[in-house]
């Protein structure tokens, strides 16, 4: 799977800028291009061109049977989930969903959920998820991204920025390697990311996550990886607001 976001909705984090003056290797930069290059290099792959806010992009051709690739769209908000739930059954209750719902489909509940005054913090929901995955969902209407992966990194899922900018992700290393250059990284296991909260940890919410600066065989700087900072406490910010409110910028 791949996504391409523009800066607007999806801020770089800190450590992952393009170090590189042109785009990655092969020439391979741009929204376009890493969109063309991977259905080019990919048979049956379906593409979804989201404006000027990126695209997304998935095959189920030769992918993990015990790791399926799974994308859904409901009222313009695009989920790719790649894994798979263990509490599925739970997770249907709790959400209202019938029995044919499906691990997107419950990502996509549940981010509607925190965006609509659900109850819950953005942490706890995605802690809730019981299994082995990784999942980009794109709100068109609220140009928001979130994006998290397994507290064990189960699910092979990188990072990083291209030429121009835009943050790109993908479970294949080499279209990261192809947009990226150096710039890349696994995505922080246990953490989530969104577009008005930044990269986040859903195991110790309380923790700030830290930038640890990643060397290649060479001895040069090329990226970062991030950690949890065990010494940085933050207080919490759940928002005190009523029923009518809006939440979507503080998940």
């Amino acid at each position: 799977m791949l996504a391409v976001f523009d800066r607007t909705v999806a801020k770089c984090p800190e450590g992952l800028e393009n170090m590189e003056s042109g785009p990655g290797e092969k020439g391979v930069g741009g929204v376009a291009s890493l969109v063309e290059h991977f259905s080019a290099t990919r048979e049956g792959a379906v593409t979804m061109r989201l404006g000027s806010s990126g695209a997304m992009a998935y095959t189920t051709e030769k992918q993990n049977p015990l790791l399926p690739r799974l994308f859904a769209a409901v009222d313009d908000i695009y989920c790719l989930f790649q894994g798979h739930i263990g509490n599925i059954a739970h997770l249907k209750q709790q959400y209202g969903l019938n029995k044919t719902a499906n691990e997107v489909i419950i990502v996509i509940e549940a981010y509607r959920s925190l965006r609509d005054r659900g109850p819950y913090p953005a942490d706890q929901v995605v802690r809730d998820l019981s299994g082995k995955f990784a999942f980009i969902l794109f709100d068109c209407s609220a140009k928001s991204t979130f994006i998290a992966a397994d507290a064990d990194g189960s699910v092979p899922f990188y990072w990083g920025t291209d030429s121009g900018g835009h943050l790109v992700l993908s479970d294949d290393v080499d279209v990261i390697k192809k947009g990226c250059g150096k710039s890349f990284a696994s995505f922080p296991k246990g953490c989530f990311f969104t577009t008005s909260g930044g990269l986040r940890s859903f195991e110790h919410p309380l923790n700030e996550v830290k930038l640890m600066p990643r060397v290649d065989s060479k001895g040069e700087v090329c990226g970062a990886t991030y950690e949890i900072d065990a010494q940085t406490k933050k207080e919490s910010s759940m928002p005190r607001v009523g029923s009518a409110a809006n939440w979507s910028s503080h998940y």
